[in-house]
């Protein structure tokens, strides 16, 4: 099912202009070698330019569309037109001469089998390069010592004649053609992406561009072991699961173009987010990175507007296009598996569901906010984060709870447990309850009410701001407690440790073993303000208690902890409210 996804878009980024046609990928060269009619090497082009990277410039390869290279492991195989130093050059950079000049012998006797019958100047430089160049001299080689380090560490290298790359000869390209596509001697089989009898790609090609990843690529289809192997095809790899070589390059091709271009990707804890539209247009990928708070092209207020109508099954504008809610739409995450990727999630649904979803999760956000705070929605980032400890080493949030949390909300699923979970820790070490903490608690309850997790009491209490109107006792419980600091904190205005550093927890858990002794120190307080004062307290406090009707609960579930802390959040939010409007008066 993925892979014929992406073999599907490959094909609209092919037909789009977007991708070269099959044999062809994005190769990033360092150096050419300008050859003349005989083969001398004549001198060495630095190929890329210069660009800041934070304080520091560095050099940047320049990027062409070349043959697809061979995936290496640890035989001899080279590339057409394009490869490093030692298979080209036959330079040893690793102190093993032998291996070099057969690198160089391979090199020079694919060019010569695939150029041969080529009736063009530039191939006949090649050959006669290949011909003329000998490893063994290479030392003394006066062009190449100005670039002696940078050969040796690795940087491909292409072929000039007369200032034009040789892979850019019409002829050239053709032979590439015939030898990509030809199945001679290859050994075919049905492939389980196309149906077709074709050359099965043994090797897969790489993933370049995924968070955590190899530097050089990985794999996302590979049997290198044989743990992996299906009985009977031991030491077969590709052989297992046969996809034809033609599919194999489509898929990689899409996978790799998407991981390069911003728009189509984005990356949450170790898992990169790949995205794509089935008809290939790029702007439902644009749009979806700003759905998901990557991008800032649209303002809040804009991309709540544009979710609603999405949402509604209409159509909505986007950057000069068009956007149909029915289109369908893939999201896949990847995260680095050793020498493998794994895939996280793959969903695929209509651009319109997707947009609804997340108009939904937004909406179960939606909470009172300090003044300070002017985002209109919480992004993923956001809400992560507020499950790790900021004063950690690492503060990457959970892979696992990263995967779940976009699964969920784009398939409009409960959220996992584990999201609230790690919430109540961070409340419990910190005892604080930002905004983003508060969101999560409604969100992830107003969902499980869905399910008839939770009951009707519970649910009246899941409010945007102060619900002064319920009596469910754990949110007035909150309140209260949201209260007595308040007093604490009036009575005692240089006061450094509240009753929030020394009893919010245990008030959150056992209110009958806390409340008692507060309720009895809240009278110590009182006693410290004036008549206005304490009236104003004894009040609120009133005004709360009598609502009460039951005595202090033994201890809360996890559940009715998280709406006790609502309530905490609502009130303290009230009164901060409360104290910015005396001030503007």
């Amino acid at each position: 099912m993925i892979l014929q996804a992406l073999n599907r878009y490959y094909d609209h980024l092919v037909e789009d202009g977007k991708l070269e046609r099959p044999g062809w990928q994005p190769i990033k060269v360092s150096f050419a070698l300008q050859i003349d009619d005989e083969g001398t090497l004549k001198r060495i082009i630095r190929l890329g330019n210069e660009e800041e990277r934070g304080k520091k410039k560095v050099w940047v390869p320049l990027v062409e569309n070349l043959p697809a290279q061979e995936k290496r492991s640890v035989g001899i195989v080279s590339n057409f037109l394009c490869d490093n130093a030692t298979y080209i050059l036959g330079m040893d950079s690793k102190g093993k001469p032998d291996r070099a000049v057969k690198c160089f012998q391979a090199c020079r006797e694919l060019h010569e089998r695939l150029l041969n019958d080529v009736d063009s100047p530039s191939a006949r430089a090649v050959i006669r390069f290949f011909q003329r160049w000998d490893p063994s001299a290479i030392q003394s080689q006066d062009t190449l010592k100005p670039f002696w380090d940078e050969l040796s560490a690795g940087g491909n290298l292409i072929f000039d004649y007369q200032n034009r790359f040789i892979h850019h000869d019409p002829q050239i390209q053709e032979a590439w053609d015939r030898h990509y596509g030809a199945s001679e001697d290859k050994e075919t089989m049905r492939c389980l992406v196309t149906g077709q009898q074709a050359p099965v790609a043994v090797l897969h090609p790489n993933i370049k561009g995924i968070a955590g990843g190899q530097s050089t690529g990985t794999a996302l289809v590979s049997f290198n072991a044989p743990a992996f192997e299906s009985y009977g095809h031991s030491g077969e790899q590709g052989r297992n699961a046969p996809v034809s070589e033609k599919a194999a390059f489509a898929y990689t091709t899409a996978l790799n173009y998407m991981t390069s271009h911003p728009s189509h990707h984005l990356r949450l804890s170790d898992t990169t987010i790949v995205f794509w539209a089935e008809h290939g247009e790029d702007s439902y990928a644009d749009c979806f990175s700003c759905m998901m708070g990557d991008d800032s092209r649209l303002s809040d207020d804009d991309l709540l507007l544009m979710l609603k109508h999405l949402a509604a099954g209409r159509k909505a504008e986007f950057d000069g296009f068009t956007l149909e809610a029915d289109e369908h739409f893939y999201v896949l995450g990847l995260a680095p598996n050793a020498a493998r990727l794994s895939v996280r999630f793959f969903l695929q649904d209509s651009f319109g569901d997707f947009a609804d979803h997340l108009l939904e999760h937004h909406e179960r956000l939606r909470i009172v906010k300090p003044a300070f705070d002017q985002r209109a929605s919480l992004s993923f980032w956001y809400l992560l984060n507020e499950t790790v400890n900021q004063k950690s080493r690492d503060k990457t949030p959970s892979p696992l709870l990263s995967g779940s949390l976009i699964r969920a909300v784009l398939m409009n699923q409960p959220y996992p447990q584990s999201l609230i979970s790690q919430v109540e820790i961070r409340i419990r070490a910190e005892r604080e309850i930002t905004r983003g903490r508060a969101a999560i608690i409604k969100a992830f309850l107003l969902k499980a009410a869905e399910t008839g997790n939770i009951n009707a009491q519970q649910k009246e209490a899941l409010t945007v701001d102060l619900n002064e109107q319920t009596t469910y006792q754990p949110y007035l419980l909150g309140r209260l407690f949201a209260i007595l600091e308040g007093l604490q904190q009036r009575a005692n205005p240089s006061i450094n440790t509240t009753i929030r550093d020394r009893y919010f927890n245990s008030a959150c858990a056992t209110p009958a073993i806390v409340f008692p002794q507060l309720i009895k120190l809240s009278q110590a307080h009182l006693k410290k303000l004036d008549g206005g004062q304490a009236a104003y307290y004894n009040r609120q406090l009133g005004q709360i208690m009598e609502k009460f009707q039951a005595s202090y609960p033994a201890r809360l579930s996890l559940y009715d902890q998280g709406i006790f802390q609502l309530g905490y959040y609502h009130q303290t939010q009230a009164r901060y409210a409360k104290k910015e409007e005396k001030e503007n008066e």
